[in-house]
């Protein structure tokens, strides 16, 4: 049975923690465990992430440099692409990727790898947590025996837990107050894990297996991309319709009770929503029960660059058309491009022959179609000016807007930012 409970600062508990994996979710929880009083070490494969941190330089829109310059003048931080400190510390936490492979299927190579590393020099009585997204069943059928090669067991020599990473880049939300799932592999690994976060979280949710914790970032993640499919293929439907969907969906949102609003754009992108329900759609249908929800939304999901691609085309006068993309990263405010919707649409114009620039303070060279194209510098007037459809396909904080509105031709809005500026310039997704 899943209890909610506060988190207390622990009496006594793991001293030096181990962050394997140090991106968006690694780098953010180091430096929370640091702030603690913790020693820690993080460890990455990624050399130029070790360079920058020993610099302290930033590589995430989310950390500051300030915060990379006091964790590398700490004698309570270092990091490199070695495993040889997994020997000195008390806990070890796995937040590397779970990306998809060719043929859609979760691919467990970092975690894996990672694992046989840290077995390497695994010792007992240490705590080992997985927090990269995953199906259910991975921490105690796949991680559990890679790590068993160390010749220690699990539940008896060392602990294991999961514990799903629900961090938000670019949203600004406080981790402290985003509470922390986590299952053990018995009550003891259960114990131990709910103490470590202890340290950071405010709030933790024990449940009861590590395949329920699995589970709960999946359910997390498949009911989002449902509902964001569902919103995408309204937004074609509504097109042809000729109603505003976003203003549809805006009164709706004023019931007091059993409506969340979800919003259409150019298609899920991240490393979770478009991926997370593909981990549970391979999970169900080889259990022999697939969800067929998910499959669906995929479907939707998956061609909506084209849809985005085709309405920019149909809004060019021009028989060459010249479009300037506002916004390349998969979310606003971050640097990640990674299962980018605008990616996506990029390369379906520039298939069709039209002539694509685009403008990402965050992103400044992009490799489109086998080319790397670098972002416009600035936004200046006569430049916007000179393109038949300007696409805001992510709305960054930092544009400035208004000039886009004042100079731009024709816009396709796909985020609804210009909604109290309705105009024949601007066409909402």
């Amino acid at each position: 049975m899943c209890m909610a409970m506060e988190a207390r600062e622990p009496s006594t508990g793991p001293q030096h923690v181990c962050i394997v994996g140090l991106g968006y979710v690694g780098l953010p929880l180091a430096i929370e465990f640091w702030k603690q009083g913790l020693r820690v070490t993080g460890i990455d494969v990624d050399r130029r992430k070790i360079s920058l941190l020993k610099s302290g330089k930033s590589y995430l829109t989310d950390v500051e440099d300030a915060s990379m310059a006091a964790l590398a003048q700490s004698e309570r931080f270092d990091s490199s692409t070695a495993f040889d400190a997994v020997a000195q510390a008390d806990a070890i936490i796995l937040c590397v990727p779970t990306p998809l492979d060719d043929q859609g299927h979760p691919d467990l190579r970092f975690v894996l790898g990672a694992a046989h590393s840290i077995s390497q020099h695994l010792q007992q009585g240490q705590l080992v947590v997985l927090e990269s997204s995953t199906f259910p069943g991975t921490t105690e059928d796949h991680l559990r025996p890679v790590l068993e090669q160390s010749g220690w067991s699990a539940g008896t020599d060392f602990s294991l837990a999961y514990s799903p990473e629900r961090i938000n880049p670019g949203s600004r939300y406080d981790m402290r107050d985003i509470p922390k799932v986590v299952g053990g592999i018995d009550h003891l690994s259960l114990e131990r894990a709910s103490a470590l976060y202890a340290h950071v979280f405010r709030r933790i949710v024990p449940v009861s297996s590590p395949r329920v914790a699995e589970l709960t970032k999946l359910v997390e993640n498949t009911q989002r991309f449902i509902n964001i499919s569902a919103m995408n293929e309204l937004a074609v439907l509504c097109h042809k319709w000729g109603i505003d969907l976003w203003e549809a969906i805006d009164a709706a949102a004023t019931k007091p009770y059993g409506f969340t609003p979800y919003y259409p754009s150019p298609g899920a992108g991240g490393h979770c929503i478009p991926v997370d329900p593909l981990y549970l759609d391979w999970f169900s249908t080889l259990q022999g029960d697939p969800v067929r929800f998910i499959q669906l939304a995929r479907a939707v999901n998956d061609r909506m660059p084209t849809y985005v691609a085709d309405r920019i085309l149909r809004m060019c006068a021009s028989p060459h058309p010249r479009v300037l993309l506002l916004g390349v990263t998969y979310k606003p405010d971050v640097n990640d491009v990674r299962e980018s919707a605008g990616l996506k649409v990029f390369a379906e114009l520039l298939d069709r022959q039209a002539a694509v620039s685009y403008f990402d303070p965050y992103v400044p060279l992009v490799r489109v179609n086998g080319q790397d194209i670098a972002s416009l510098p600035d936004l200046i007037p006569e430049q916007i000016a000179s393109f038949d459809v300007v696409a805001l396909l992510v709305g960054h904080r930092v544009v400035n807007y208004e000039r886009i509105l004042a100079h731009a031709r024709a816009i396709l809005d796909t985020q609804n930012l210009f909604r109290h500026h309705r105009a024949a310039k601007v066409t909402p997704l």
